[in-house]
């Protein structure tokens, strides 16, 4: 992570990222929830899920802000670049941890006969630290050059 400078020289936030040409700061907050919603996880599964996120994310090249989840649904925060297919992520995320923990935790397989775990859809959103009409207020106060 690369700590940058603004134009007054103020360092700002250190959770800024660099690749390439581009400084970002991209975070979203994914909701994937169990196939029917049932409520099949258990605290011991829910941590598996941590850690096989965790694992995942790296292998993304993703930072893992937090994760955690109830006995039908998981929250995950994180961080990405902006070159990251968020597609392509999510289901890679879906196939392994459903793969991985149908394997663990033979009382999933029961449960879900097929290879399904999760809920065909699921909820993302960009998440920050400003809000939009701080943006847009910053944005306007600008300095046009004459």
């Amino acid at each position: 992570m690369t700590v940058t400078q603004n134009s007054n020289g103020d360092n700002m936030k250190d959770d800024f990222v660099s690749s390439g040409r581009a400084i970002s700061d991209l975070k979203a907050h994914l909701v994937l929830t169990t196939k029917y919603r049932r409520k099949v996880f258990t605290g011991s599964m829910i941590e598996r899920l941590q850690t096989i996120i965790w694992e995942l994310c790296c292998k993304w090249d993703c930072k893992m802000i937090e994760v955690n989840g109830e006995a039908d649904h998981i929250h995950l925060l994180f961080q990405y670049y902006p070159q990251l297919e968020l597609p392509k992520f999510v289901g890679n995320l879906k196939s392994i941890t459903s793969r991985r923990l149908r394997n663990e935790f033979p009382e999933l397989a029961n449960v879900y006969k097929k290879s399904v775990l999760w809920n065909e859809s699921y909820f993302i959103a960009s998440c920050g630290g400003v809000t939009v009409s701080q943006l847009k207020e910053y944005v306007e106060n600008q300095k046009t050059p004459n």
